[in-house]
């Protein structure tokens, strides 16, 4: 079977006529099937090869791809499903959504199958995108793209999976508190969370409204760019779009970065006492490889860091009781059998709530709690101002740097059902990654070596609000010299 390293290589195939998007198309569909992964959830075959067809008639129409019209023509995706496709089933990996299927098209997905994309399949995550392995999916456990037995990460958990095991050529993901960069880490591919607002969030269905954002999960810096400039821009269905004018990312990335006059902030507070030393240890020698080029490392402080994760699951968890309360089996959700043994109002909602996973009732609960009468002052409140003062700390270290570079988590993947029991100690394997998403900041994660057991490892990379382009131009010229 064919095996492409990027899509220009998929284009590049096309025009030789080696492979016709159909073919590859069929190839991508045998892996799925012949895969243990459980990466898909819900597979689009007569979609993906009605769209296959229509790419191979205007490659055959133009003689070859025509790339600055349709940049991603031909190129097999995958969608994570949480986002909505006009009469796909939409699970969200939740048994409360089992026949769930939209009316509507995400606008990220809308916009990429318009540039040529083909969606080949919806793919697992946890469960409403609540977890950090994929653990939490009512559909069942992804495995690790390479190493059976371990978790991918999460919640884009299926995302990972499906790119590193080559099951589709890229993938969409989501990335709350780290759902994108941290699966991208432990599974070894390219993963990017933009700035909020880059992207439309129309179609997303919602967990946490201010943290939430779509983002690329690919084989390479340059195929994230691709998408991120066909999926990205404003959106006037999205009232958080923001109607900045779009950059052209996918030229910015191909530009080298100014070396000289780049200065790279290392913040203290990212290199926290329970990192691994094989995390540690490649990090630091992806540090070596920017003082070569010429970049200058710059200290940086983030003191409230700390708090990150306390402020996380209290503004993540009140936006999440209240976005999920619509799932109610009324307007949204599966009605179980034994509703017909319901007694009032409140034994209905009882049992159509029931069906929702032990994580999502964990945050639903957490979330009621901290928005309730007495308790609104003392943690949701508070869990804004302290929200505030980390943005205040990125604002300050971006004035002594242009990037930051750190850690994406603590550790390599870890093996399946090791931290299921401990919610807490799963909750702190985000402690690098979800200060950007407080913060609104876009952040990337690029594989940057292997640790132990030939795990492997992401350099996070992160920039002020709306520096994605120039995020993109570090990670592709990293990604270019370690190649």
């Amino acid at each position: 079977m064919s095996h492409f390293q990027n899509f220009s290589s998929i284009h590049d195939a096309f025009d030789a006529k080696k492979i016709s998007a159909t073919e590859l198309t069929k190839e991508y569909l045998a892996k799925i099937e012949a895969s243990k992964h459980n990466a898909f959830l819900t597979v689009l075959k007569d979609r993906a090869l009605k769209q296959a067809a229509s790419a191979d008639a205007i490659i055959a129409a133009k003689g070859k791809v025509p790339r600055a019209e349709m940049p991603l023509l031909g190129i097999p995706l995958g969608i994570k499903d949480v986002l909505t496709m006009d009469g796909v089933r939409t699970t969200c990996a939740s048994k409360l959504l089992d026949n769930y299927i939209p009316p509507y098209t995400a606008t990220a997905v809308e916009r990429l199958e318009k540039a040529g994309a083909i969606s080949i399949g919806k793919l697992n995550m946890d469960e409403f995108a609540m977890g950090g392995s994929n653990e939490n999916s009512a559909y069942g456990p992804v495995d690790h793209p390479t190493h059976p037995g371990y978790v991918p990460g999460g919640s884009s958990g299926g995302s990972a999976a499906a790119v590193g095991a080559d099951l589709c050529a890229a993938a969409l993901g989501t990335d709350t508190g780290g759902s994108i960069r941290q699966p991208a880490h432990y599974s070894g591919i390219v993963g990017m969370k933009p700035t909020y607002g880059t992207v439309s969030r129309y179609g997303l269905v919602a967990f946490a409204s201010s943290l939430d954002q779509i983002g690329p999960m690919t084989k390479s810096v340059a195929d994230s760019a691709t998408l991120l400039e066909v999926m990205g821009g404003y959106d006037p269905l999205d009232s958080t779009s923001s109607e900045r004018t779009l950059e052209k990312f996918s030229q910015i990335a191909a530009k080298e970065p100014d070396w000289k006059n780049l200065r790279i902030g290392v913040p203290k507070e990212y290199w926290v006492d329970g990192i691994a030393d094989d995390v540690a240890n490649r990090v630091r020698e992806s540090l070596k490889f920017f003082e070569k080029k010429g970049a200058k490392l710059v200290d940086v402080s983030l003191p409230h860091t700390q708090y990150s994760v306390s402020v996380y699951y209290i503004v993540a968890v009140s936006e999440a009781s209240s976005n999920l309360s619509r799932f109610d089996g009324v307007r949204f959700g599966v009605r179980p059998a034994s509703l017909k043994d319901a007694k009032d109002l409140a034994d209905f909602y009882k049992k159509v709530r029931a069906q929702f996973g032990p994580e999502v009732k964990r945050r639903i609960i957490l979330g009621t709690f901290a928005l309730s009468s007495g308790y609104y002052d003392a943690y949701f409140r508070k869990a804004c101002q302290v929200r505030r003062l980390i943005t205040h700390d990125f604002n300050e270290a971006f004035k002594h740097c242009d990037f930051i570079a750190a850690p994406v988590s603590p550790t390599t993947a870890f093996k399946q059902k090791d931290q299921t029991m401990d919610p807490l100690k799963m909750y702190l394997n985000d402690i690098l990654t979800i200060p950007a998403n407080l913060s609104g900041l876009p952040g990337i994660s690029v594989p940057c070596g292997k640790g132990d057991h030939d795990l492997p490892i992401g350099l996070q990379l992160l920039g002020p609000a709306f520096s994605d382009g120039g995020l993109l131009s570090l990670a592709h010229a990293f990604e270019k010299g370690r190649a």
